[in-house]
This record gives C-alpha cells, structure tokens and sequence, in this order.
C-alpha cells in the first residue's frame, strides 16, 4: 500500500489572524488594528497598550493582510517616486530615505525611471495613478503642469499648484563654497555647469552668479563648461575638464557641478601632471559617499540627500492624510565639508 505523502509531516500551526490575536490580548480587532496600522486614532491608545500589541505580534509572527486592508478602506497605501535615474549615489541616498519614512508609516512604494524620456515622463504619472498611487514623489524631474495626485519634488524649482517643492537653499551653498575659495585667495576660479536635463542646474548657476556679484567675484566665462548629458559617472568631469586644460588659460580653483564630476576632473587633473590641492584646489557638490575616499578627499557642499528623502515623504504623507496644509515650497540648508582638495592659491 502507497504511504501519502503527507505522512510523517508535522500539521502546520494555523496562522494568527487578526481576531485571533485580538483575542489574545482581550482587546479588541478595531484597536489592535488600529495600533498596528498606525492609524490616526491609534494616538489615543496608551503607550502599555500599543506595546503589549506590538510585543504579540511579533511573537505570534502575525502580518497583517494588506490587501485585506486595502480593499476595505478602498486605499492602496502606495506612493509613486518617478526618478532620472536611481543607480547613483545621488539618487540612491534620496530614496533611501523615502523608503525609511514611508516604511514607519506602513506605506509602499512604487518606482519608475525616465532617464529624461519624454514620453516614458508624459506617461508616468498617468500609469502611477491607474496602480492606484496616493501621490507622487519626483526626483530631479521637471513638472510644468497641475497634477492630478498631491505630489512633492525633490529638486523641483517651477511653481506648480498641488506640488511642493523640496529644495536646498543654492544661495547659501554658492555663498559658502565662494567664501572659502576667496579667503584661500582664489580669484581665477573655473567652474562646472550642470546638465541641461538635471533640475538643479540653472537655479545653481543662477545663484552663484548673483553671490559672486555680491562678493565682487569676477567669473570668466572662458573657465565656465557645461557638462553633458551622459550618465552622472566621473567621465562626466573628464570632457570639461581636458576643455578647461586645453584654453591654457590661469586658473587655481576649480568648483565643479557635483562630486562626481570633481572626481573626473581631478584625475584628469593628475594625469595632466597638477597636484590637488597644490596646483589647483576643487570643490565638489553633494557629499556623495565616496567623495570622501577620493584622494585627495574632496571639499564639498553637503546636500542633505537623506533627510530630503525624508521630508519629501513626510510632507506627502501630511498631504495625503489632510494632516498639514499645503506648502509650496521647503528649502533645507547645506553645509561646506572642508577636505583637503583645497588649500592656498598659487601664485600666477
């Protein structure tokens, strides 16, 4: 006689549900619930409580039924982040801190490259809604109309109703970096445009164009490159950089679009036979991860990349759930991280 196949096997414990639990902790479904999800009403639950609930599911192991939850509130909990690109450092430490924010507040999210495609940028949102995103979050991506969803841009400068803009304040970036440069004694300093497709770029150039003027900076225009559209690697700052070389025109300072392209210079730089920051001093933009591995270790403006993530979350979270009133624009402060790619200027 054939053994089954099912003998010998120990029967599976049944999975805690969520009246099960409930019951447990003789409380009742609507307020474990409520604590789990992190509901608005959970906040008038004392704190014992909502450990006790938080103590048995974990030991229990019970996840609550997403889609169970979603179909009865008739709610997705999903937010859409639309990004240029999501491989580099810049974009990486942005999402990290959606992803932590949103997480906290039981919320996923969905995510969708454009690589500055029109068309794939046209279609995005409208696909982000038909999966039943809440709202948008966009990073360094131009929005020139109204959305539909409550929407946040990181790096987004253009005045859009129903966007929140999530921004650094490149005014004092550009003043902090200028500052240093001028009391080193540069005053023969190159720099670094943008990329047209990146967001930042005109504001950024902008702004350190109005600081130079203040602090009686001349720029030349002839040290001034712009960067290509091409992926955001350190090749990005090898064109410029062999451009900037080949004018022969003095220079001493270099303060490049971001860290990235700082990197690229620099080597550019070395192999040319300059010594950083002997010859020439380069400041970067970001503070990206490895911008303090370069050798030398990179000057840099540091961009709170992670709590712009953050915020960007936290402000559409606010939105979504009518916590907060709209706000059309949040400005966070940057900091000069001074590193040993600069020092004194050279004598010309």
């Amino acid at each position: 006689m054939k053994k089954s196949s099912k003998a010998g096997r120990t029967p599976k414990a049944p999975a805690v549900n969520l009246k099960s639990l409930a019951s447990h902790l003789g409380l009742t479904a609507g307020t474990v619930s409520s604590v789990l999800n992190n509901s608005p009403a959970s906040r008038a639950i004392p704190e014992h409580t909502r450990e006790r609930i938080f103590k048995a599911a974990s030991e229990f192991d019970y996840r609550p039924n997403f889609l169970a939850r979603s179909l009865r509130v008739k709610r997705s909990y999903t937010v859409g982040v639309i990004a240029e690109e999501i491989g580099d450092a810049y974009g990486a430490n942005l999402i990290s801190g959606i992803e932590t924010e949103l997480r906290k507040n039981n919320f996923l999210f969905l995510t969708v490259v454009h690589r500055h495609d029109e068309k794939l940028m046209r279609s995005y949102s409208q696909l982000l809604l038909t999966r039943g995103a809440e709202g948008i979050i966009t990073i360094d991506t131009s929005i020139d109309q109204q959305p539909v969803l409550p929407t946040v841009a990181i790096a987004g400068h253009q005045n859009v109703p129903n966007v929140t803009n999530v921004i650094l304040d490149h005014h004092c970036a550009a003043r902090l970096v200028l500052r240093h440069l001028l009391e080193l004694g540069h005053s023969q300093i190159a720099f670094f445009r943008g990329p047209s497709t990146s967001s930042d770029s005109i504001p950024r150039w902008k702004a350190i164009q109005e600081v130079a003027a203040e602090l009686n900076l001349s720029i030349n225009p002839k040290l001034v490159f712009q960067l290509e559209n091409i992926p955001n690697t350190p090749d990005i700052g090898c064109i410029p950089a062999k451009a900037l070389l080949a004018t022969k025109r003095p220079f001493t300072a270099l303060f490049a679009y971001n860290d990235t392209s700082a990197m690229g210079a620099m080597a550019v730089f070395y192999k040319a036979g300059f010594s950083v920051p002997k010859d020439v001093s380069v400041v970067g933009f970001d503070d990206i991860d490895f911008s303090s591995f370069a050798i030398p270790p990179i000057t840099t403006v540091h961009q709170p990349l992670l709590e712009m993530g953050t915020v960007a979350a936290q402000t559409l979270l606010d939105r979504i759930e009518e916590r907060a009133p709209f706000v059309p624009e949040i400005a966070l402060a940057p900091k000069l991280i001074i590193r040993e790619s600069t020092g004194p200027a050279r004598q010309l």
